[in-house]
């Protein structure tokens, strides 16, 4: 992967020559569209004012989930092509996209029956209470769904006195339980960045560029604004695609469009150290109704950490989001009224997220009837824009590819060129070559193990982090060493492969997005200072620069993420 600085160069060069896609956005979908772009050769140019993946992107409840919910709002044909992309991404992103077993308590058998028909036909929105006899029928709309593509079991409903033992701390209100399979996206930021690099591959052509604002309109161009020296350049596009999601109005804004499209919510999650309840969640999740007939859900990371959201709240400030108090209070509320006894605290909180869902303006309402579907809206060239603009509205991580694809065809119409390839079955990054199966893996991890001379375990590790990327990691850390930062699970060598393949800028790109050390608990005063230390060697840092990123950093994680300690 080209270095930022080597893309600046470029972008240089290709000002005076223009370009057919100029893509606002660095989400995942945009990204999601450059990719689909670069596998039917056109060289798009993609800009982010932040890091990719930075927004709300990077704050899902970190699941590839087929929208079982939606069905309540009548959203029959959201939920089959979420149910069929999910299929499709356990089988071209094994690396990262796992399959989830779903519980789900429901505390009646027929309540709800007759509001959730009235919902069903959309003679009311407001939603509901839902007995399992209104869940078992939405579970087998989604079976049907996606039967041509299954890859997981289907559902069933769990027998009370199975459900009392798996889970003792379940709720003794809950008279029913169903099962049924997901999937957990484990980093999404990674995931992001693959698609980069696999449409840069594809198209070597295609750039995209990290703290590269579209900053407006100059003189009937583009004005690109490089984010880190204030440098500008104008461009001459074709068409530009706006994939800004919560920032798509102030996008617009910029070209002369003021309309408004987006009407947001803030969706918050908390990771919180809980063994007690990971023990008893083990590999699966609870997705329940709450007492607002909202629906919410927690799982466990590994053996000690769990991930409880998700909130709904109205809220136009991408910039500034932030899990506040009240919805602490309403996460802690709504997990004891599923387990019991839970008891959650504040100081049992490692990491908090929050992000603003890129929702269609709605006015007033419940936030849950806002449809989760995307649309694109087209303006044409007009008085001192010479290109049209093409806006995307909504989207979410499950249906990026499907979303992608849609609006590459519309490009595609739009520049007089026809689809060579589709995506549906394009194999994403560290997935490549992977075996599926867990001997395979367990093989491959033991010749990485023998070829770099790491021990089985760091050889495991890094495969399942990185997919089969792990042999090209694995090689840095054989010829660099295999010294530890800070104590932490990541080894020196390997975040010096990081800062020299993925693009990295600043020192919160690899701390927040390359890594999940926040999301693992482990971000310490020591760790940060240790990769801002690696950081300065290998972008070339002097010391002021060096103690403001580690400045940043911890700011960020205190203020905007709770991360106590620090």
């Amino acid at each position: 992967m080209q270095s930022r600085e080597s893309l600046i160069r470029r972008l240089r060069n290709r000002v005076a020559s223009g370009t057919p896609v100029l893509i606002a956005g660095g989400g995942i979908n945009g990204i999601g569209l450059f990719r689909d772009l670069a596998l039917q050769g056109i060289p798009a140019i993609l800009v982010e004012k932040g890091d990719f993946a930075s927004g709300t992107t990077a704050a899902p409840s970190r699941l590839i989930h087929g929208g079982l919910r939606y069905l309540e709002t009548g959203e029959f044909a959201l939920v089959r092509e979420s149910v069929i992309e999910r299929n499709h991404l356990l089988r071209n992103a094994p690396h990262l996209v796992q399959p989830l077993p779903v519980w789900v308590p429901a505390y009646s058998w027929l309540g709800g029956a007759m509001s959730a028909v009235l919902r069903f036909f959309k003679l009311t929105r407001t939603p509901g209470a839902k007995g399992i006899l209104v869940v078992k029928l939405g579970l087998m709309f989604f079976d049907w769904f996606g039967k041509a593509t299954q890859v997981m079991p289907s559902h069933r409903i769990v027998p009370m006195a199975e459900a009392r033992a798996r889970w003792p701390g379940l709720s003794p209100k809950v008279t029913a339980v169903a099962e049924y399979y997901d999937a957990r996206l484990t980093h999404p930021e990674r995931l992001a960045l693959d698609l980069i690099k696999d449409a840069e591959r594809d198209c070597p052509e295609a750039m995209a560029l990290p703290y590269v604002s579209l900053a407006g309109l100059k003189d009937g161009k583009a004005e690109l604004r490089d984010e880190e020296t204030g440098e500008s350049f104008s461009i001459t596009p074709s068409l530009v695609v706006n994939c800004a999601g919560a920032w798509a109005d102030h996008v617009n804004r910029g070209l002369g469009i003021d309309q408004r499209l987006m009407g947001g919510t803030r969706g918050s999650h908390l990771v919180m150290r809980r063994p007690d309840i990971a023990r008893q969640l083990g590999n699966g999740m609870f997705y329940f109704e709450t007492h607002d007939f909202r629906a919410c859900l927690v799982y466990a990371l590994d053996s000690e950490l769990i991930i409880l959201g998700a909130t709904d709240i109205r809220d136009e400030n991408p910039d500034m989001v932030r899990c506040s108090d009240a919805e602490i209070d309403y996460l802690f509320g709504v997990l004891e009224e599923v387990l019991p006894g839970s008891k959650a605290k504040r100081d049992e909180i490692v990491f908090a997220y929050a992000g603003i869902r890129p929702l269609p303006w709605s006015g007033e309402g419940a936030t849950g009837a806002i449809s989760r579907d995307h649309a694109l809206r087209d303006f044409e060239a007009e008085g001192a824009r010479p290109f049209p603009v093409l806006t995307l509205v909504g989207g979410k991580w499950t249906t990026y590819r499907a979303c992608a694809e849609q609006i590459a065809d519309a490009v595609l119409s739009r520049l007089g060129k026809k689809r060579s390839r589709s995506t549906l079955d394009a194999v994403i990054g560290g997935s490549a070559s992977l075996p599926g199966d867990e001997t395979g893996r367990a093989a491959l991890a033991a010749s990485i193990a023998r070829s770099a001379k790491l021990d089985a375990a760091r050889a495991a590790t890094l495969l399942k982090r990185y997919g089969t990327t792990a042999e090209a990691v694995a090689a840095t850390i054989s010829a660099e060493g295999t010294r530890p930062l800070a104590g932490s699970a990541y080894l020196e060598s390997e975040i010096r492969w990081i800062i020299r393949n993925e693009r990295v800028t600043r020192l919160a790109d690899i701390v927040l997005r390359r890594t999940l050390i926040p999301f693992e608990g482990t971000a310490t005063p020591g760790l940060i200072a240790a990769i801002a230390a690696v950081a300065a060697e290998e972008l070339g840092w002097d010391t002021a620069r060096a103690k403001s990123e580690v400045q940043a950093v911890t700011d960020h994680l205190v203020q905007r993420n709770r991360v106590q300690g620090l």
